[in-house]
């Protein structure tokens, strides 16, 4: 398949990823099927995508009648066998757990034409994980996105087609991205490869009693300039995903200074406090703090 023959795109996952990427590929013309296990999740979903696509009619990136084009353009669905049955692309979104992700894929393949291209978003995983679970691993790999930016990488592994890397590198310039292709497999590609260490060195010193979390952001902002230290950063991605991403490579290495980080950010992961998201983290949203 050829980039400019992918038409729909079945995103799986209505959480921050799958409404970001699914919204790059409405804008720029696919017809977009939003799959999720949760109801009030889609319709959350919708309502989050139909805001920000009338945002961009007074910016002037949009017409009104494109905006509605865009929306009409934009459906909802928890029936698998539905979602998938005419898909040209599938980029997944689920939890970062390897079994988790393979048994969706596997369910995935018995649903979905013989054409349609696998993607994983993952952003701690590598597809050589779950491959053989998809069915088709030479027309799978990882498309992984930043939301909010343009940057997105591409990257197969070892049983993934030239043509397919090629195909979803040019699709991601059509829907107005910035390709990074892989030369081999990297869990955290190559910006979280970067972010991952300093996070971790953050949780590490507050898991150690030395300092707090304010004071170890405040020690990084005050010397780089930088606007977010790793805690405040950490509740603006969600501390539910940086503790199954910290606790899934502790257990996998036997690292018990990370799996003490994992169970730190366990703590509020099971009080509720997610970061941003829900008004608390690490640091208090709720007053606009």
């Amino acid at each position: 398949m050829k980039a400019e023959e992918i038409k729909r795109v079945l995103i799986a996952g209505a959480g921050t990823m799958g409404r970001s990427i699914g919204l790059s590929c409405a804008v720029r013309g696919c017809e977009v099927i939003l799959y999720d296990v949760k109801e009030d999740a889609l319709e959350a979903a919708r309502r989050a995508m139909a805001v920000k696509i009338d945002k961009m009619v007074p910016a002037g990136a949009l017409t009104p009648e494109a905006a509605e084009s865009i929306k009409a353009n934009i459906t909802t669905t928890t029936d698998l066998a539905a979602a998938g049955a005419d898909a040209d692309l599938v980029s997944e979104s689920v939890p970062e757990d390897p079994d988790i992700k393979g048994e969706f894929f596997e369910k995935l393949h018995g649903v979905c034409p013989e054409r349609t291209i696998f993607t994983t978003n993952t952003s701690s995983l590598v597809p050589s994980m779950f491959a053989a679970r998809t069915g088709r691993p030479d027309r799978f790999l990882a498309f992984h996105f930043h939301p909010g930016f343009k940057l997105v990488d591409v990257m197969g592994h070892a049983g993934t087609s030239a043509e397919t890397v090629e195909t979803v590198r040019r699709f991601a310039e059509r829907i107005g991205h910035s390709p990074i292709v892989l030369k081999q497999e990297k869990a955290g590609y190559l910006f979280n490869s970067l972010l991952n260490p300093w996070l971790l060195a953050g949780l590490n010193l507050v898991s150690r009693e030395i300092a707090a979390p304010e004071d170890v952001d405040r020690a990084w902002t005050e010397i780089t300039a930088m606007p977010l230290g790793p805690f405040a950063l950490m509740d603006f991605i969600g501390l539910e995903t940086v503790w199954r991403i910290t606790d899934f490579w502790a257990r996998k290495r036997g690292d018990a200074n990370a799996q003490k980080s994992a169970d730190l950010l366990k703590q509020y992961v099971d009080r509720g406090h997610l970061g941003m998201k829900t008004g608390k983290g690490f640091f208090n949203y709720s007053d606009g703090q």
